[in-house]
């Protein structure tokens, strides 16, 4: 295999864009359906990395395998941590059509915090299509994330930034605000319920890769923010269909664009 266009794909796909093996097998497939000889199992790939001589390829290529999604779990906050929530604005009172995921445009927010918690990066993840944004944050604190959010979604068309869905992390505290410059609803979840956020939450597991716990997150600029989020919007997902966000993204705003132009 080693040499073959199936292995650089493979290997491509593995070591520099950060695929697991059954994104790399399930890619394959959606591209060369009538192609069986182009075709491999996620099993065959995990079975040729481990049994590659010892050497600098194989621990590159092991390195690149990622870790297990993170478990669900309790995000512990206390009580100063939190943002005053009105009770019209708990996701119990979200609209079903947010649920169901059928419309773009619906998001769900959160930090990643940086080491001893002086430094985050905004994360943003919509709900459809499970496209990223990343967002740089000059502090920690509310105002730091009402500039941040702000300047990152007002770049989508008014029809892709409906709403968001936050914890109760008390730099939401200027949500009100955030709602008015966005003209966007903010519905935020139950005490300790970050499975509410799902894909949000299991994005930024995902994130650690890149981020990884202890990190000082200041050095981070917009430029290598956008970098990573690329090399995720890019990644086959199994909810997709095997396509990526960046591809479903991309149809969401052809299909806006045609209904702009079907009503003028």
């Amino acid at each position: 295999m080693e040499g073959s266009d199936l292995y650089r794909f493979v290997h491509g796909k593995l070591v520099h864009l950060h695929w697991s093996p059954e994104q790399i097998a399930q890619r394959l497939r959606l591209m060369k359906p009538d192609d069986p000889s182009a075709h491999v199992s996620h099993e065959t790939i995990y079975a040729a990395i481990y049994a590659q001589p010892r050497g600098g390829l194989k621990a590159a290529m092991i390195e690149a395998l990622r870790q297990a999604k993170p478990k669900r779990g309790l995000k512990r906050r206390t009580a100063a941590g939190s943002a005053m929530v009105p009770e019209s604005l708990r996701i119990i009172n979200r609209p079903e059509e947010i649920e169901a995921r059928l419309v773009p445009g619906y998001w769900e927010g959160d930090l990643i915090k940086g080491a001893f918690n002086r430094s985050s990066v905004g994360t943003l993840v919509e709900r459809k299509t499970r496209f990223v944004i990343l967002c740089k944050m000059d502090g920690n604190g509310a105002e730091a994330a009402l500039d941040s959010f702000t300047r990152q979604m007002r770049r989508l068309p008014a029809a892709l930034r409906k709403s968001m869905t936050y914890d109760r992390g008390s730099e939401m505290a200027c949500h009100p605000e955030l709602a008015r410059r966005l003209k966007i609803d903010i519905w935020f979840c139950d005490p300790h319920a970050p499975w509410q956020r799902g894909s949000n939450e299991n994005t930024n597991g995902l994130l650690r890769q890149y981020m990884p716990k202890g990190t000082d997150l200041n050095g981070a600029s917009q430029t290598w923010l956008n970098d990573v989020a690329n090399l995720m919007n890019n990644r086959p997902r199994k909810t997709l269909g095997w396509r990526t966000p960046a591809e479903a993204m991309a149809d969401e705003i052809a299909a806006f664009k045609s209904t702009v132009a079907l009503d003028v």
